[in-house]
């Protein structure tokens, strides 16, 4: 059975989920400021793309119902802090913590809470940097503080998440061991690739960097 908020619910759920897509797209505008100065100014390449969303009224619904309450405009409001979501893509897992501190540094922006799950992934092995952070959204003469989640990963992150995703989806949350058990070893090998690419990202730099490029061109072939 379809969960679904009451007319009356939704038409106040509609007004919230206005002020929070000011809020994301107050965000967004931050963060593809940053994406051009570190691509243009700073000859760095740390974001790949960045995707942002506003959660579906359906899926806010039932992901209140799950949590045991009432499905109320207010209760989304006040217990739900992915209604925003932006996801930040990054070409190697230590751009990641690069990002983070960057956005730690945002004026007007408050960092709420951090969980790291790079270090320490899921059991699952999923891996991703959440950050939950609050924007404050001048509108009719007042200002509201909107909170938006935000993900970062790397593509080869991204891509096991996805597969992960449909995985719950497909046997509604009761995933079979074995593919679980496989799920597992696969996000490990994505991150040892990830830690392998970025080696040799940083190897092909030194050469290019390299004033005589003899030496280190002997290094690389002894690699």
């Amino acid at each position: 059975m379809a969960i679904r908020f009451s007319n009356e619910e939704f038409d106040k759920l509609k007004n919230i989920l206005t002020t929070y897509d000011w809020g994301l797209r107050t965000l967004m505008t931050k963060l593809n400021i940053i994406h051009e100065d570190l691509r243009n100014f700073q000859d760095n390449s740390a974001i790949d793309f960045i995707h942002s969303r506003i959660k579906a009224p359906e899926s806010i619904a039932q992901k209140l119902y799950e949590m045991g309450l009432d499905v109320t405009a207010d209760n989304a409001r006040k217990h739900l802090r992915d209604i925003a979501g932006i996801r930040i893509i990054c070409p190697f897992a230590k751009d990641i913590y690069f990002l983070a501190g960057i956005l730690r540094s945002m004026p007007d922006v408050r960092v709420v809470t951090e969980k790291d799950f790079i270090s320490q992934p899921k059991p699952s092995g999923y891996r991703s940097y959440h950050l939950i952070m609050q924007i404050p959204v001048f509108f009719s003469g007042k200002t509201e503080d909107v909170t938006v989640e935000i993900q970062i990963r790397t593509e080869a992150m991204n891509f096991w998440a996805t597969l992960e995703h449909k995985a719950r989806y497909k046997f509604r949350e009761h995933v079979p061991e074995h593919l679980s058990n496989e799920l597992a070893v696969i996000a490990e090998t994505i991150s040892a690739l990830d830690e392998r690419m970025f080696n040799i990202y940083e190897l092909i730099s030194l050469i290019n960097e390299g004033p005589s490029n003899g030496g280190i061109n002997r290094q690389a072939k002894d690699l």
